[in-house]
């Protein structure tokens, strides 16, 4: 953290004293990108900056003194090619700055930065990072980012190959190269994209509850839904930013999926659920509330900065995929962009439930409500209840104590959503309800829409029956425990048999071995199914797709990973996309999660990444993810050949894209064919 703050109270130095800090000039200085052999074992990799005329651009860090600076960063993955530090070729300048009154070096022409990179006249692999640089013109102190990716290519000794020269060019597909308006715009989106996210969505029922209490006319209603929305945007840019930056950037994804975390949150969620059917009301202490009622304001904002607070801390589980780009960047020394996108991500999550915060004042202005509105709170307590037990099955999940396994779940789910049916039909009846209205007869009678609800509420009931005998329920898969945990099922016996008899070119992939046992059950349902073999150890795995002539594909998942099992069930699941996976491919799944397996003591080490000992599984996993992939989202695929070179530069994300997918697949095939071609060629 000390070698950041420096660059960072710089940085924050420039903000305030320039006028225009956001408009940058693209022009003022342009980047281009080479590599050139120095020897049998050594390359030499140039950045080089053309200035605009009366433009400073600032030098790299050269101690820990300097006020402004620039910096190079690598990508993880080559970090034992580098050799040396970073030189320079062009002309130095140092002068004091008058604004700073500090001592400042700059270029004023041009520069090349040199880094000397392991590479024999074999090795084959991709060159990326990022430029992160200060520069300064006119008045005003700017930074700016240029990313670059270079392939660098088998040579004969005079640095020639075989195939067209890939040039450096910036990836311009690359969050960090791109603008800070564009960076609002699309985390806007991604805010929005989050609000159907389950994590998030099951915090609209607490919500309008909470608030249809507080907000008794229009003005307290407003004043509600401002200081919510202001706390959603104000702790989710805060803390997201500055754990990432201090902790690293798997902290907030491992306070999402922690084991203790999710107990709290399941206590919680049944608290709520418990108190909407009617069994007590959730009230502060008459000390506490006297209080309250002498500083009104005060006991108000409280109450709701916890709301949001309890909102932005259970759906990171959710939003965490759509964000992690970012997080992973500002973990990395870039800060501008993630902040900005951090504000804008969380104001669009706000937005709507400002408006939510609101309507409920106007519900209570409307007055007359009858007995519909404790009919909702009842319905919504259901509904808590369920969702519920989705945050126990992820702590049990975690810990491996198969308490709540599938069957287990789905049967609870089953009664709960059964009795909520039978109460909207006036057959159960709690503490606060009134009577049913009367007709014209005198007769109690349902209304159409209870009635309506009431036949979702059964219709998803019989959905769920047949999941206890082993049905994948694809529409909820992504809130059931795996296929692994269902001790009972017939359909996937069936499945498997029919799948091996039909191809069994899978079968010839061994058994996994390692961490296999204490893995296998966290299986999803598309893998117990269709009879796939996936590996739990990167080594393992390794051996197994060079001794079988067959890409590997790394699988970063995570067992509490809604989007999972998404893309399992929706893209894995596709017939074409199957044949492929199971035909073509090594499979390890990494999960990042899993808490429950520990290393044995000589595999245990220190990660710089996550600033913590890795003692687990899933530390180890999400280690590698951040330090050699940099991504620390899920699901996330990386396609390696024998050498483990990437045969996809960027992998692939979560994109439910079926066709986009498999022709993903196919170009990695084609590529490892090629490669493999060129190795017998060469022989």
């Amino acid at each position: 953290m000390n070698r950041f703050l420096p660059g960072l109270c710089a940085l924050l130095v420039c903000f305030f004293v320039t006028n225009n800090s956001f408009a940058q000039d693209s022009s003022a200085v342009n980047f281009s990108y080479n590599y050139q052999r120095l020897n049998d074992s050594t390359i030499v990799y140039d950045i080089s900056a053309k200035i605009k005329p009366g433009v400073q651009l600032f030098a790299l860090q050269h101690s820990p003194d300097d006020a402004l600076y620039s910096t190079v960063h690598f990508d993880s993955s080559v970090d034992n090619k580098l050799r040396d530090s970073i030189s320079h070729d062009g002309k130095l300048q140092s002068a004091t700055d008058p604004s700073l009154n500090r001592k400042v070096q700059f270029f004023t022409d041009s520069v090349t930065w040199k880094q000397k990179v392991a590479a024999s006249l074999a090795d084959s692999f991709l060159l990326k990072g990022t430029v992160s640089y200060m520069y300064k013109k006119g008045n005003d102190y700017l930074p700016g980012e240029s990313s670059f990716k270079t392939f660098v290519l088998p040579t004969d000794k005079n640095g020639h190959n075989d195939k067209a020269e890939l040039k450096a060019a910036p990836d311009q597909g690359s969050v960090a190269t791109r603008s800070l308006t564009w960076i609002f715009f699309t985390a806007f989106g991604g805010g929005l994209l989050a609000l159907i996210t389950p994590c998030v969505y099951s915090m609209i029922p607490v919500t309008v509850s909470f608030f249809t209490k507080r907000s008794k006319n229009k003005s307290e209603g407003i004043k509600n839904a401002f200081y919510y929305s202001a706390s959603i945007v104000s702790i989710f840019t805060l803390l997201g930013f500055l754990i990432t930056v201090i902790f690293g950037p798997t902290a907030l994804n491992n306070l999402a999926t922690n084991w203790i975390a999710n107990l709290i949150f399941f206590a919680i969620f049944l608290l709520f659920g418990i108190s909407f059917l009617g069994a007590f009301e959730i009230t502060l202490p008459s000390s506490l509330a006297n209080r309250a009622d002498s500083k009104a304001s005060t006991g108000s904002f409280v109450g709701i900065f916890f709301m949001a607070l309890t909102l932005v801390i259970v759906s990171f589980s959710c939003t965490g995929p759509i964000i992690g780009n970012l997080l992973v960047i500002a973990a990395r020394g870039s800060y501008w962009g993630p902040l900005v996108g951090m504000f804008a991500f969380s104001l669009a999550l706000a937005l709507p439930f400002a408006l939510f915060a609101f309507f409920p004042g106007k519900l209570n202005v409307l007055g007359n409500a009858g007995g519909w509105l404790n009919a909702v709170k009842v319905t919504l307590g259901f509904l808590e209840l369920a969702l519920a037990l989705k945050f126990l099955s992820n702590a049990d999940l975690s810990k491996g104590w198969r308490i709540l396994d599938r069957e287990v779940f789905i049967s609870l789910w089953v009664v709960i959503f059964a009795l909520l049916g039978f109460y909207l039909l006036g057959k159960i009846k709690f503490s606060h309800d009134d009577e049913l209205p009367k007709n014209d007869f005198d007769v109690p009678y349902v209304s159409i829409p209870r009635l309506f609800f009431a036949i979702v509420s059964f219709a998803f009931v019989v959905y769920m029956v047949p999941g206890l005998w082993g049905a994948p329920l694809k529409s909820i898969s992504a809130f059931l425990p795996p296929m692994g945990t269902q001790d009972f099922n017939t359909t996937a016996v069936v499945q498997n048999v029919h799948s091996t008899e039909s191809d069994s070119s899978n079968a010839t992939l061994p058994t996994p071995v390692k961490y296999y046992d204490r893995m296998k059950m966290y299986e999803p349902e598309v893998v117990t199914k269709y009879g796939m073999t996936t590996y739990f150890d990167y080594n393992e795995a390794l051996n197994i797709a060079r001794k079988f002539h067959r890409p590997l594909m790394l699988d970063f998942t995570g067992i509490n990973c809604v989007n999972c099992r998404k893309m399992e069930g929706e893209v894995w699941s596709d017939p074409q996309v199957m044949k492929r996976l199971k035909n073509n491919f090594v499979i390890v799944s990494l999960y990042v999660d899993v808490n429950n397996v520990d290393l044995q003591p000589s595999d245990q080490y220190f990660s710089k990444a996550l600033n913590q000992k890795v003692t687990t599984l899933g530390a180890k996993n999400a280690d590698l993810q951040v330090t050699k992939y940099n991504a620390n989202t899920q699901p996330y695929y990386f396609f390696l050949d024998a050498n483990e070179n990437r045969l996809e530069p960027e992998g692939y994300g979560y994109d439910s894209d079926v066709d986009k997918f498999k022709n993903m697949l196919d170009d990695v095939v084609a590529k490892y064919k090629a490669e493999e071609n060129t190795v017998t060629v060469n022989k």
